[in-house]
């Protein structure tokens, strides 16, 4: 007897190793008998809204070998149109949409927000009498998903590979700054995580002995600008030079933010940054030595450099994928799969679960014991924790001609059987 359909789909921003996740619920779903077809909403709950269901199990094994290798979402996209509770047009289809192509199970990879709109539309559909199976498989680059004191979810794939970015990137930028210093003392970079610090707080692991002239600025603790200044030019006198990582969401005054569909402030959508301003200042006030601030904003390149995969994050994210699977198949709906750290001293990871009602639409804070006392830097706790993450290989990608090869799936889409629809909220922003 064949099995009920499945449908995978992407919320949010992309990450390094969000299509190895992906490629852990193909190759996992096709050899489960409670499995038949394998869809992709393509460009995530929009795509299921639309009715277009990308025929992942209809692809060639050598192009879903290759998620591996390709990073950010183009594989099956992703959006961040976000389901809100009064859009019951919309909750209603995506169940109408399912139980037109007889879906059992339901993964949605994202963040917390995304474990909330998987919550919710497996409610509706239990409502309504369609045997649903929602599972939520986690991933950001921010470590946002799951609880402060790391007893739901210890890390989600993708923070450990935007770690090793930051890792690298600071210790290529410390290289020129050291060289280069007679001329540009000061280096601004400007890290993502809205106001949550994991990915500045990285900044840390390229120089865990404490070498260099460092300083992290974390949205969690709070400077004037005039105070920055002062602890950078402390630098300056003493070591001729500074490198300073400011998170994209430190308080440095109204910079015309831009949000998201998710309420999310989209800091690389802004018309100033926070990493100019702090240059703009330190310029106008004067540096104690010669030469000028200036400033490195790396932009979405932090979520999708996929030469600086974590090698550990790839592996982790497949396992999650798969484990997400073998949760659906089972039957063990409303449930975040998770990784959990196990203790000791030597770094190992088992993969469990969690009900999405605990996860969905709550935000990790970045421990304050995590923060060093005088602020500007964070303590060797968090390199102990992260440091892991990052691994100790980087990651080898198969080449043609010089250029990586990448998955192409084939357009095979399913059979539309429901009247075209246009999703609630795009029908709404029409009328404004």
């Amino acid at each position: 007897m064949p099995g009920r359909n499945l449908v995978v789909a992407q919320s949010g921003g992309p990450t390094p190793v969000i299509n190895n996740t992906l490629r852990g619920i193909i190759e996992t779903a096709r050899e489960l008998p409670q499995i038949d077809r394998i869809y992709g909403g393509r460009h995530g709950i929009e795509g299921v809204l639309r009715e277009e269901l990308l025929d992942l199990g209809a692809q060639d094994p050598e192009e879903v070998a290759l998620l591996r290798y390709t990073p950010a979402a183009g594989s099956i996209g992703t959006c961040r149109y976000k389901l809100k509770p009064h859009q019951e047009e919309d909750f209603q289809r995506v169940v109408d949409v399912f139980r037109a192509h007889d879906v059992g199970y339901f993964l949605y990879i994202g963040g917390n927000d995304s474990m909330d709109t998987a919550h919710k539309i497996a409610q509706l559909a239990h409502r309504q009498g369609l045997d649903l199976v929602a599972v939520g498989v986690p991933k950001t680059i921010d470590n946002d998903v799951g609880d402060s004191e790391f007893r739901l979810v210890d890390h989600t794939p993708g923070y450990g590979s935007t770690a090793k970015y930051w890792t690298h990137m600071v210790q290529f930028a410390n290289e020129e700054n050291q060289g280069s210093c007679p001329a540009d003392p000061v280096l601004v970079m400007q890290a993502m995580g809205r106001r949550i610090g994991f990915i500045p707080a990285a900044a840390r692991l390229a120089d865990p002995q404490r070498q260099w002239p460092l300083l992290i600025l974390l949205a969690e603790r709070p400077f004037t600008l005039e105070e920055v200044a002062d602890r950078i030019n402390d630098h300056l006198r003493r070591d001729k030079r500074c490198i300073v990582v400011i998170s994209e969401g430190f308080d440095v005054g109204e910079l015309g933010e831009v949000k998201d569909a998710f309420g999310h402030t989209s800091f690389g959508s802004t018309r100033i940054t926070a990493a100019q301003v702090l240059v703009n200042y330190l310029n106008q006030r004067g540096l104690p030595v010669k030469g000028a601030a200036r400033s490195n904003i790396p932009g979405t390149d932090q979520r999708h450099s996929m030469a600086y995969a974590s090698t550990v994050d790839l592996e982790e994210a497949y396992r999650g994928g798969q484990h997400a699977v073998l949760l659906a198949a089972e039957g063990q709906g409303g449930y975040m799969a998770t990784i959990l750290r196990e203790p000791g001293p030597v770094y190992r990871v088992r993969y469990d679960k969690v009900p999405l009602e605990q996860v969905a639409g709550a935000d990790r804070q970045f421990p304050s014991s995590w923060i060093a006392p005088e602020g500007m830097d964070v303590t060797d706790e968090f390199v102990r924790y992260a440091e892991p993450l990052i691994g100790e290989e980087m990651v080898s990608l198969p080449l043609v001609r010089g250029r990586v090869r990448m998955t192409r799936f084939r357009p095979i889409y399913a059979e539309q059987k429901l009247p075209p629809y246009v999703p609630q909220a795009d029908r709404e922003s029409a009328k404004k």
